[in-house]
């Protein structure tokens, strides 16, 4: 990909140089969707910069149809999840089956602001500009950017890693459209180790469904609420400890309810800024009863990462 950080197109500045002599961030940073007069550009179309030219988008493909929801799937998958944690294609079969009906209509009305427009043209595809690891951390110590490359690293994960999970899961019959809505989607999947980042939950399973807790306001799909409640409740059954688990759960959930929408924001200028910053501006604290969770645990001798293996066993 080269360098991801240094590729500006025009209209993808960087954030010093947005900044210009006001010192503050884009103006499109952190704002909510919907814009104001004069920000609708060709309605129903995108206009994407590439190396062969500019194409032309729709916003909402012609042939898209409602999200519908399909509750046997999902519990099929779910029981599969069960058996193997790491089987990211099944929780993402879940997701798909149980979706978030409204998201053609929120990236629809993104997409449709002069804000959402730049984003789309400026950040066509995530994964390659994650895994550039040599580029992002050529951004300053403490940045957001160094903070991603060290979990990922750590957890021997990769966004193409999430991408290939999610094309296993769909392989069945999810039709891609290539339009706005499917942009969206995407960077909805992209953005879930990124989420692990700013709210400070791990990969353990509790970590897990605290993230999909505080995703459903995000991106609020039945799906999400289902296995965060299904994965803690199964957890708070079989394993007898005096932990605050559903504390955790119900504290990940109030977090998430003031956080704007990440995945509608500037990435790449966000991975540049300092990351408790970054933490400040989505307005996520700390998750105090969730890292009382992990201390309990650790006085009980119970290994976070265990249940599920053991549950198969």
């Amino acid at each position: 990909m080269g360098n991801a950080i240094d590729d500006k197109r025009p209209h993808d500045l960087s954030l010093e140089q947005a900044k210009g002599q006001t010192g503050s961030a884009p103006s499109f940073l952190l704002k909510e969707a919907g814009g104001t007069e004069g920000d609708t550009i060709s309605p129903g179309l995108l206009l994407r910069t590439t190396p062969d030219g500019v194409e032309h988008v729709p916003i909402v493909h012609p042939d898209r149809q409602p999200a519908q929801f399909q509750f046997g799937k999902a519990w099929q998958h779910f029981q599969n999840f069960r058996k193997d944690k790491e089987q990211t294609d099944e929780i993402i079969a879940v997701l798909d089956a149980l979706p978030w009906r409204g998201m053609a209509d929120a990236a629809a009305a993104f997409l449709s602001t002069k804000r959402g427009r730049e984003i789309f043209n400026s950040e066509p595809y995530l994964p390659d500009f994650l895994d550039d690891h040599a580029a992002l951390r050529k951004t300053p110590k403490g940045s957001f950017a160094h903070a991603y490359c060290d979990f990922m690293e750590r957890e021997q994960l990769t966004a193409a890693g999430m991408v290939e999970a999610s094309n296993a899961a769909r392989k069945e019959d999810v039709v891609r459209f290539d339009d706005g809505v499917d942009w969206y989607n995407d960077r909805l999947r992209d953005f879930h180790d990124i989420l692990h980042i700013v709210t400070g939950y791990g990969r353990d399973l509790l970590g897990e469904q605290c993230v999909f807790a505080y995703m459903y306001h995000q991106r609020p799909s039945p799906g999400h609420l289902l296995t965060a409640w299904l994965g803690t409740l199964m957890m708070k059954s079989k394993i007898k400890t005096d932990a605050p688990i559903i504390g955790a759960l119900l504290e990940a959930r109030r977090n998430g309810k003031s956080c704007p929408r990440i995945v509608e924001q500037p990435i790449k200028e966000l991975f540049a800024l300092p990351l408790e910053e970054v933490r400040a501006r989505f307005n996520t604290p700390h998750p105090h009863v969730y890292h009382k969770v992990l201390e309990t645990y650790r006085s009980e001798g119970i290994n976070p990462h265990a249940f599920m293996a053991a549950e198969a066993a």
